[in-house]
């Protein structure tokens, strides 16, 4: 096996520096200390990955437009922590010092036998409604026994469950067809099904900046161009848009304008056709992330707009739902809704993946969302709702220098830091047991450091607690000091 996974290029390198301030008390440091604590930082925060070859001396250098034996002096600093390796002839390649856990992902779900200790405020995903969930598997079991003569791969997806979906499509102010549904297994396969059938290797995506943060890796796996278009306030930056795509013709663009990710926000109808008539003009295909769509908790009795597709049927607007965050995540079903020579491309293309998605959990979800949905909807409404409002108070009590604003609906509060380190709270919070999701995860090239994203899965009475557990570790991330705090501390909430 290599002694490396990947090679970083000097400006993929310098563009992860330039995002990473120092998360360290202020003050004057010498260049080369500043280089190797934000080399550190990444490699600790999973953002530069273990095991990566880092640039030679001599062209980081060129590019950060500092002299080699800065660049030299900080690699053997970080060599001396332990936090590189390096062989002549062979290069430097990014280690974790001897002992040390590996880097944890506040967007993966905390492990079982750590929940009590462990404060997740990084995976926005709730528990199963019951007793829905409990209902519909028991109804689905009954109905299995019709679908275990044959084979069991549905490439396209179970038909009542596709039924389900198109129906409730048609309900929500957009007509559709079961032919124009593919089920996938959950919503990040069904974003990298339409990602590898309309995109090439260098192919530019235009991206809301912040965006959901999955996707964007998975976008920078896919070697596509991220160019990121700012929010501006609760919605889309039109004119920066407009320019974008006249300007960078991007193939595809990446948009979540029902209840965004991070930030929650509701994009309104006419912004969308003015999008979608730019994004016409442009060549543009518009990848609509839907999976948020159906928690609109925050509206009261103001109306939704309709799904972005509605606006123009076109072949150019393409839409991933998922059951995941309406419904259970545990289900893993997510879906495409496409015209439906694209739906029949991508089911030929999954075959040589994973053919199809369970059929049991199908079942299920067609059962949830066909019997079932009002009253899941208004669960989870209530439950959202309640955590919002409990954690924005105890937010504007104990850390009211953080900006925070309750937005119409979905799963997070969007968080400004008062200028503190989104990535110095992570890492802090490796110590006092808070999974804390940095702001930058959700940026291009280390944007949104000074924010993080708290999902709203802390219940509204359990906020309070919650929240002076987040002060806690702000007020150790802004010391620098991240060393001999007990870290097993019981979690209450």
């Amino acid at each position: 096996m290599a002694e490396w996974q990947s090679t970083v290029t000097p400006p993929a390198l310098a563009r992860l520096l330039r995002g990473t301030p120092l998360p360290e008390a202020t003050g004057h440091r010498p260049a080369y200390r500043t280089l190797a604590g934000q080399v550190r930082l990444l490699v600790s925060e999973g953002r530069l990955p273990v095991g990566a070859r880092l640039p030679a001396e001599r062209e980081l250098a060129q590019v950060l437009e500092l002299s080699r034996t800065t660049v030299a002096t900080a690699y053997e600093a970080l060599r001396t922590e332990g936090y590189l390796r390096s062989r002549r002839g062979s290069g430097s390649w990014t280690t974790l010092p001897e002992g040390s856990r590996p880097p944890t992902d506040a967007l993966h779900p905390v492990p079982p036998d750590e929940r009590d200790r462990t404060l997740d405020l990084g995976v926005a995903a709730l528990p199963a409604p019951q007793p829905y969930l409990g209902l519909a598997a028991a109804r689905a079991v009954e109905q299995l026994p019709a679908y275990a003569a044959g084979h069991g791969n549905f490439p396209t997806g179970v038909p009542v469950l596709r039924e389900a979906i198109a129906r409730r499509y048609t309900e929500r102010g957009l007509p559709t067809t079961p032919d124009q549904i593919l089920v996938t297994t959950g919503a990040m396969a069904a974003l990298q099904l339409v990602q590898r059938a309309l995109l090439s290797r260098g192919d530019r995506v235009a991206v809301e900046a912040p965006s959901y943060a999955h996707t964007l890796q998975a976008l920078r796996r896919a070697e596509a161009r991220l160019v990121p278009v700012p929010y501006a306030g609760s919605g889309w930056d039109l004119p920066e848009w407009q320019r974008v795509l006249r300007g960078a013709a991007p193939r595809l663009a990446y948009v979540i304008p029902d209840f965004h990710n991070p930030t929650g926000a509701l994009v309104d109808e006419e912004q969308r056709r003015a999008l979608l008539a730019a994004a016409r003009s442009a060549g543009t295909t518009v990848l609509v992330d839907e999976t948020p769509a159906e928690l609109d908790w925050g509206l009261g009795d103001l109306t939704m707009p309709r799904p972005t597709a509605a606006l123009d049927r076109s072949a150019q607007v393409v839409t991933v739902g998922s059951a995941s965050k309406i419904l259970w995540g545990g289900l893993r079903i997510g879906w495409v809704r496409a015209n439906a020579a694209l739906v029949r491309q991508l089911a030929t293309d999954r075959v040589y993946t994973d053919i199809g998605s369970p059929v049991l959990d199908q079942l299920i979800a067609a059962e949830m969302l066909t019997e079932h949905l009002p009253a899941i909807r208004a669960d989870r409404h209530e439950r959202l709702r309640a955590s919002a409002e409990g954690l924005a108070a105890a937010l504007h009590e104990q850390l009211p220098h953080w900006q925070v604003t309750l937005p119409p609906g979905g799963l997070a509060l969007w968080v400004g830091t008062g200028g503190l380190s989104g990535s110095a709270l992570a890492q802090a919070g490796e110590q006092t047991g808070v999974r804390i999701a940095a702001g930058s995860r959700f940026g291009v090239d280390g944007a949104f450091e000074h924010h993080v994203r708290i999902p709203l899965t802390v219940p509204g009475p359990a906020a309070a607690e919650a929240v002076a557990r987040l002060a806690a570790t702000a007020e150790l991330a802004a010391t620098g000091r991240w060393n001999g705090l007990d870290s097993t501390l019981p979690l209450a909430v």
